[in-house]
Parts: structure tokens; C-alpha cells; sequence
């Protein structure tokens, strides 16, 4: 049986149905009418495009895109022909696949950016950054884009319509974008819109990974929801889709499928959620698609002025190993370079991504010491803000504020915490950002009641000041 796509003459929105999932538009005007043809096969469709489709679409993207440039950038004039057809075709494609998975449209890329899609051919991962005017430290996220976006607007980082508006501000996010919620995918690609929007204001912004991030890569799937299972199963039959549009041209080569070497079944899992299994390793898995373009671009540790970046926190032993060094090696295994990392930085309670000892929310259980040995053998650093551990009180401080806990668990998923972000000035005075009313009143009660005692949270000599934002 075949299903009919209209494309009408005219409209930015043209609706769009294919098999049983729906994309809200595709962003090209046509000049004429044109019918799509797919036919369901065996497991995949094949679509059958009229003559001159590609010719005219790709066209018209351009011409799309050529708009929207600076306009002191210069505008291509290189003719459309059968030599560079294919490199346009595939960038279409990808274009289009990204959108039916993400909802969003991403701008053509500068060939000598630094957002590249293939690992090999990427710049190397900077570890080192000096202080920005501001910074702003974000949390898990785990699978709430409402949430994120609630997280990014207390910044000021986003518009009402999700656009940039953080200026040269730098964001870091400490990783767990995974797990516990069913919009993985959405929240990576808008963040990867978000670098690009910002790359272009003078900001920054940096993704880390997690132990979410390291247990999907290494096939760990304990914490995945129903939902997050549907999204990979959408994303890995737009993607299969998109192979099948790029098969149709005889200049690109064959795209490999990246359910090559995937089990078709899992004895002990549930029929329901087998192809959403299937979908999440085949993206996720070392030199996936997902892992590939979004996790091998993560550091997994980061310095940035006098603060120290780490999902779960460092130990003196992964000091001496080397900051730059774990996150070349990290990156290498993720990309399918490596075939295996250190089970030091990415395994075990006192790995990188899963130490806790300066996370627990009563301070005299936080290991100081170790913490100021691991801060005074990395040059200038004075902090260490860490994820991982939700803090049922908000963000706070312990040692001395020298360890800044910035998991307040927002995901509904995961505590359904209000959002907070932890900003940091230019001369390094911190401010927690919250949208949490009782937040005020709750540390005054806890100053007045127990001094520096007691909950590790922000000590009133360093105390940053606490400014309550309405989302």
C-alpha cells in the first residue's frame, strides 16, 4: 500500500504525515506541487520522489538559508549540478531527520566549525578555559525539557521562544541529560542549537557527560522510562528513513545501518519495548550515531577559571592521570576509537562520574581533606562543582564552600525539584538563582538556628546572595 504526501504550493507549513508519526511542518517553501511516494517494505520505507524534487528543495533550502546569513557573510553562487548534488542531497536529508526527530531546524554548517558530526575529524576537546564576565552552572537534567528550559530562562539564557539571549555568557551543564524522562533526544538537540545560537552572540556553551551518559553508552539501561525507550524507537525509524532517501542517489555511499550487529530479540524484555531497546544501542553504543555526535563533543572534566567541573568529583589519583588525558581517553572509547577506557574515570563508586564523597548533605560526612589536596594540586582552583547527588535542600556549599553541589533533582522523573543554576561573576562571586519562593526564608531559618553546623549549605561568611526569579 502507498501513502500520499502532499506538498502545496506557497506555505511555509505544509503538513506532513509519513507511516504513523507526525512531523508539525517542514520549514521550505515549493514553488509547484508534489506528490511523495512511500512504500513500506519488510522493515523500512523506501520513498519514491518525482523528477526534479531534490533539485528544486535543495535549492529552496539554500535560498532559505542564504536569508538568514549576516549579510556581510557571502552568499554562495555555485550552480546546482551533478557533481555536488550528493553532498547536498545528504545534507538535506540529515536536515530532515533532525527535524522529524527534534522539532527543530538546524543551520547549515561552516565546514570549519566546530560542530561537526564526525568524531575522527573534530577539534580536540578543550579542557582548560579562562574566567568568562559570567558563568552559569546547571545541573541534571535527566530527560525534562520543560524543566531545562525553566533552568535556562532563571539565566536569562533564553527567550519566550527559546532563542539565545545569554550574550557572551558561558554555560556548563555537569552531565545526566539521560535517564528517568522521554526527552533525551529533544533536550541534546536543544542544546546543540543553543552552542550554535551562542557561538554566534560570543558564549558558550558546554556539555558534560555523566554516569547516565557512560551507563547507556556501556549498555546499562536500568534507568530508561517507557517513554525514553518511544523517542530512541522514533528516532532510530526516522534515521532507517533517511538512509533509504540517501540510498536513492548514486553518488553518496551506501549509509551503514546502525542496527548492524544489534540483537532483533531480548529473550526476558517485554515485546513492547524490544525495538525501543534495539534503537537505544544501536544510537548510544561506542561510535553510535547519538554517542558519536553529541557525547564524543562532552568533556568530562573541565576547568574554567578558579572553578573545577566534574559530574561526581576527582580524586588526587585522577589528577596525577591527567584532566586532558581523561577526557581524550573518555572521548576516544565513545567514538568508537578506543575499545576501552579506564574503569577508574567511568566505572565504580569512586570513578569520576560516581564519587560522592563531597556530595552528601550533611558536611561532617564530606571528605574536606581530600577535597583541598585534589583543589590545591590543580593550578588556581578554588571550587568544585559537582552533580550527581541530588540535594533536597537546593544548591549549597560544603568545606568551606569549597565543594558546590548543583543537582537539585528538577526532572519529574527524578524528585521533581524547582529549577535552580548556580552563577558565577567575573571576580568569582557566586549567586544560586532559584524559582523557588521558600528559598530565602529556609536558609535564614537554618543561619539563625545553626550557624555553620549541621546541612551543608552555603556559609554565611562566603555567602552568595540568593535571588529568587520567577520562571
Amino acid at each position: 500500500m502507498c501513502l500520499e504526501v502532499s506538498l502545496k504550493t506557497g506555505v511555509d507549513s505544509i503538513p506532513l504525515k509519513l507511516l504513523n508519526y507526525s512531523v508539525p511542518f517542514v520549514p521550505f517553501k515549493f514553488l509547484a506541487q508534489y506528490k511523495l511516494k512511500i512504500f513500506p517494505l519488510i522493515k523500512y520505507p523506501i520513498i519514491q520522489f518525482p523528477p526534479n524534487f531534490f533539485r528544486i528543495i535543495l535549492q529552496k533550502k539554500n535560498q532559505w538559508e542564504n536569508r538568514n546569513m549576516e549579510q556581510s557573510a557571502p552568499k554562495s553562487t555555485d550552480p546546482l549540478t551533478c557533481e555536488n548534488l550528493p553532498h547536498l542531497l545528504s545534507s538535506f536529508v540529515d536536515t530532515f531527520v533532525d527535524f522529524s526527530v527534534s522539532g527543530l531546524f538546524f543551520p547549515k554548517q561552516n565546514p570549519n566549525s566546530n560542530f561537526s558530526n564526525d568524531a575522527v575529524h573534530s577539534p580536540p576537546l578543550q579542557t582548560v578555559y579562562p574566567s568568562p564576565e559570567r558563568l552559569i552552572a546547571i545541573g541534571d537534567l535527566h530527560g525534562d525539557l520543560f524543566k531545562t528550559k525553566e533552568a535556562l530562562r532563571l539565566a536569562g539564557l533564553i527567550d519566550g521562544s527559546d532563542r539565545w539571549t545569554g550574550g557572551s555568557t558561558m554555560v556548563v551543564q555537569v552531565g545526566d541529560i539521560l535517564d528517568r524522562g522521554g526527552d533525551e533526544l529533544k533536550i541534546l538537540y536543544f542544546l546543540e542549537k543553543l552552542k550554535y545560537e551562542a557561538d554566534k552572540s560570543g558564549g558558550k556553551v558546554i556539555t558534560m557527560n555523566g554516569n547516565h551518559e557512560i551507563m547507556n553508552v556501556d549498555y546499562d539501561f536500568r534507568f530508561t522510562s517507557k517513554l525514553g525507550l518511544e523517542e530512541f524507537r522514533v528516532w532510530g525509524d526516522w534515521y532507517c528513513v533517511g538512509n533509504s532517501m540517501k540510498g536513492l542517489c548514486d553518488g553518496l555511499a551506501l549509509a551503514k545501518d546502525p542496527f548492524d550487529g544489534v540483537p532483533s530479540e531480548f529473550p526476558r524484555l517485554k515485546e513492547e519495548y524490544c525495538e525501543g531497546i534495539r534503537a537505544r544501542i544501536a544510537a548510544l553504543r561506542p561510535k553510535g550515531p547519538i554517542a558519536t555526535r553529541f557525547f564524543s563533543k562532552n568533556v568530562t572534566v573541565l576547568v574554567v577559571g578558579d572553578s573545577v567541573f566534574v559530574h561526581g568529583g576527582l580524586l588526587p589519583r585522577h589528577v596525577y592521570y591527567g584532566l586532558e588525558r581523561i577526557n581524550e581517553e573518555v572521548r576516544d572509547w565513545l567514538s568508537g576509537l578506543k575499545e576501552k577506557v579506564s574503569l577508574d574515570l567511568i566505572s565504580g563508586r569512586n570513578s569520576v562520574v560516581w564519587l560522592r564523597k563531597f556530595s552528601h548533605e550533611v558536611e561532617e560526612n564530606c571528605d574536606c581533606s581530600t577535597l583541598q589536596h585534589v583543589l590545591a594540586t590543580i593550578p588556581g582552583a578554588k571550587r568544585m562543582i559537582m552533580g550527581h547527588t541530588i540535594q533536597a535542600r537546593g544548591i549549597n556549599g560544603a568545606c568551606d564552600n569549597r565543594a558546590i553541589r548543583i543537582d537539585v533533582g528538577l526532572s519529574k522523573g527524578c524528585g521533581n525539584g524547582l529549577p535552580e543554576v548556580l552563577e558565577i561573576s567575573g571576580d568569582s562571586k557566586l549567586r544560586i538563582l532559584t524559582s523557588n519562593p521558600a528559598y530565602r526564608n529556609r536558609y535564614e531559618s537554618y543561619v539563625k538556628d545553626n550557624g555553620k553546623d549541621g546541612l551543608g549549605l552555603l556559609i554565611p561568611d562566603n555567602l552568595p546572595k540568593q535571588v529568587e526569579v520567577n520562571a
